[in-house]
């Protein structure tokens, strides 16, 4: 199971519409805002988190790590941009990471490594999900009305109404985070 979130920091800013104007300070405050609600969702959840932000304009020669509210903060160095610096870590961490992106390099590098991906509209979802505050009961999609009756021909066997085997499993490994 993916136990660290490897998060492209400017790209979940950016699917969130928060980026706004490009100005320094308006920059600062929205990755801020992102590290405050990444440590809010590590208080949550317990997964180890990495956000790594773009450095490669305006950044320092060799790659600056910090740690803030538990969340460990990287911006690539100068000439490198954010998206190498995931895939190199989601090739170090394989299988025990997941990557929240919506870049299709980032995301095709990451399952290469045979990572989790989570896109940046699911994972904001999650971001902001509160907890529950009792039991809950997992219910199939029939349960709840969202499946969608498919016709399918004759010749093929198995329930026409369960989901394919493939995204029930994204599914299960999803509803860790």
């Amino acid at each position: 199971m993916a136990t660290h979130l490897l998060v492209d920091g400017y790209n979940l800013v950016g699917s969130a519409g928060m980026a706004g104007s490009s100005g320094s300070g308006r920059l600062e405050a929205t990755r801020e805002a992102l590290i405050r609600d990444l440590a809010g969702y590590r208080r949550r959840k317990g997964h180890a988190i990495t956000v790594v932000f773009d450095g490669w304009q305006g950044g320092m020669g060799a790659e600056h790590r910090e740690f803030q509210s538990g969340i460990e903060v990287v911006y690539s160095k100068r000439g490198e941009r954010a998206d190498q610096v995931i895939q190199r870590l989601a090739r170090v961490f394989g299988k025990d990471c997941a990557v929240v992106s919506s870049d299709h390099e980032v995301v095709n590098a990451a399952r290469g490594a045979g990572a989790l991906v989570i896109s940046a509209a699911e994972f904001r979802a999650k971001l902001h999900e509160r907890p529950s505050s009792g039991p809950t009961l997992a219910f199939k999609e029939l349960d709840r009305g969202e499946a969608e009756v498919v016709k399918r021909s004759k010749e093929k066997g198995g329930n026409p109404r369960k989901l394919p085997k493939s995204q029930r499993k994204r599914n299960h490994q999803l509803r860790e985070f």
